[in-house]
């Protein structure tokens, strides 16, 4: 079960990162999740590494949601996208 709430949650922060970051990003549902997936497993071990939050706090979605939007701008830099 956890591997579908991962999965979950990682769309859930994907789409709010690309909801937050203004632009088109053409980017189907499995690059929305691993996007939501990789910045949740980002700020976790930032977050973490840095004492600011522990595992499992509100924090540490808010700051997924974050460096989901950070990884989407990186993404669309590197892809040459509009944003």
């Amino acid at each position: 079960m956890g591997i579908v709430w991962t999965i979950v949650l990682g769309f859930v922060i994907g789409v709010l990162a690309k909801l937050l970051h203004p632009g088109k990003d053409n980017m189907g549902f499995i690059v929305t999740v691993l996007l939501g997936i990789a910045g949740s497993l980002v700020a976790g071990m930032v977050g973490q590494f840095f004492g600011w939050y522990r595992a499992g706090e509100g924090a540490g979605f808010i700051v997924s949601v974050i460096m989901a939007v950070i990884l989407l701008v990186i993404y669309g830099k590197i892809r040459g996208g509009s944003s």
